[in-house]
């Protein structure tokens, strides 16, 4: 068995913790392992950021002068058999995420906003590249203090997701996770989406959502907040053909969050008006406790 793939199977079967994994899952993990830290010196070609996508279609005039990333967010009223939403979905070439090091390699290499000098002559990146303000934008968030009721985390390995994952759920108990499954190979990344079935609740008492983060190697924002969230698995039917297993999140308590939230002026509501639910790209994961009803 060569080195990357032994070395995936050891983070795998670490503790108790980790239950299961989803096809998407186990590739996009895979891939992302096997790539180690050689991946860490790529052309500025090579990192594909977040910032280079393109908007294929736009479903009406009206949300023209919206940016269409934010079009992920809905109500909770809006989780109907039969609901017809314009959403998008970037898509991502596996092949050219950035690698997942595993944590003995990753920890050595500064992770601070104070050291990002120091990051782009060791990742060869101009300080004024596309890259280095990603890595930037990065560093800082990550440095952001949580809001209240929230604790976070930015995961540089597997090793350190899992760790915050059992420093919420319990060192004792099990949990699994969940993503987005893109069923078909549409190019396109902004259409309107139809709910073809039912969606189908996930009862998680906690969970923890983990969203990639634009870096040399792949960085999650991983959080868990006190207040009430729900979790959902919605069959999506796009206007191209398009099928996507999503996952969904509902955030029940919006109090907190800033004015300036994005969801806030592509729903039009203010905080703690009502619930904020959003879908995940195929590439961020959910994790909920294994006694929950999938």
């Amino acid at each position: 068995m060569k080195r990357t793939e032994r070395s995936f199977t050891e983070r795998r079967n670490m503790g108790s913790g980790l239950a299961f994994w989803t096809s998407s899952l186990l590739l996009l993990l895979l891939v992302m392992c096997a790539q180690g830290i050689e991946g860490r010196k790529m052309s500025e070609k090579q990192w594909e950021t977040t910032h280079t996508e393109h908007v294929h279609a736009h479903p009406s005039s009206h949300m023209d002068h919206m940016d269409p990333s934010h079009m992920i967010f809905f109500t909770l009223k809006d989780l109907n058999l039969g609901k017809t939403m314009a959403i998008y979905f970037p898509k991502r070439n596996l092949s050219k995420s950035p690698p997942l090091l595993p944590r003995e390699e990753v920890d050595p290499i500064p992770f601070s906003s104070k050291q990002l000098h120091h990051l782009l002559q060791f990742f060869s990146f101009s300080q004024d590249s596309p890259q280095a303000k990603a890595m930037e934008d990065t560093l800082r968030h990550c440095e952001t203090a949580p809001i209240k009721g929230e604790i976070k985390s930015c995961a540089t390995s597997l090793e350190s997701m899992l760790d915050f994952a059992r420093g919420v759920f319990g060192f004792d108990n099990r949990f699994s996770v969940v993503a987005t499954t893109h069923l078909t190979n549409s190019t396109t990344l902004f259409q309107n989406y139809t709910i073809l079935e039912e969606p189908k609740e996930i009862l998680a008492t906690k969970m923890v959502a983990c969203h990639t983060l634009p870096y040399p190697y792949a960085v999650f924002y991983c959080h868990s907040q006190e207040s009430s969230n729900k979790v959902y698995k919605v069959l999506l039917g796009g206007e191209d053909g398009d099928r996507v297993d999503a996952v969904a999140v509902c955030h029940m308590d919006t109090s907190q969050w800033s004015p300036n939230h994005a969801s806030f002026q592509v729903l039009k509501i203010n905080p703690g008006s009502s619930p904020v639910c959003h879908f995940f790209p195929a590439d961020n994961l959910v994790w909920v406790p294994t006694s929950t009803s999938m």
